[in-house]
């Protein structure tokens, strides 16, 4: 029997694949956090010693996963300022690969949209 996957799965499988990314740029994890709307999801540092804070945002396709609320970025980059790190953004779309109208399965294949990750500049204009 197909097991559709949770909304904390899917944020989990978006994790993953962000997490993969964030290591192979190098980035050293100092804090993970994987429960759905605590924020953020990734606190790493760089071979500088800066410190980052990344969001990752799991949405369903076909709505596009670099959108995010302007508004709550803002408080949080405000947030980020305060600890003086930097903020990444990492939105993550994903699929059903045979029916944009069914849900995503445990253990079968899937669609993604995951185009990087993005700098959000946290100075204020």
């Amino acid at each position: 029997m197909k097991k559709p996957l949770t909304k904390q799965e899917l944020h989990n499988l978006a994790m993953n694949h962000v997490g993969k990314d964030l290591e192979q740029r190098g980035f050293e994890f100092v804090a993970v956090n994987s429960k759905l709307k605590k924020h953020p999801q990734f606190v790493c540092i760089d071979k500088n010693s800066q410190y980052y804070f990344v969001i990752v945002r799991a949405v369903i396709l076909p709505e596009n996963p670099n959108n995010y609320d302007i508004v709550w970025m803002e408080t949080f980059k405000k947030h980020a300022r305060e600890k003086n790190a930097k903020v990444l953004y990492a939105g993550v779309g994903l699929g059903s690969k045979d029916n944009t109208k069914a849900p995503i399965y445990l253990n079968e294949e899937y669609l993604l949209q995951y185009n990087g990750i993005q700098v959000l500049d946290t100075h204020l204009n």
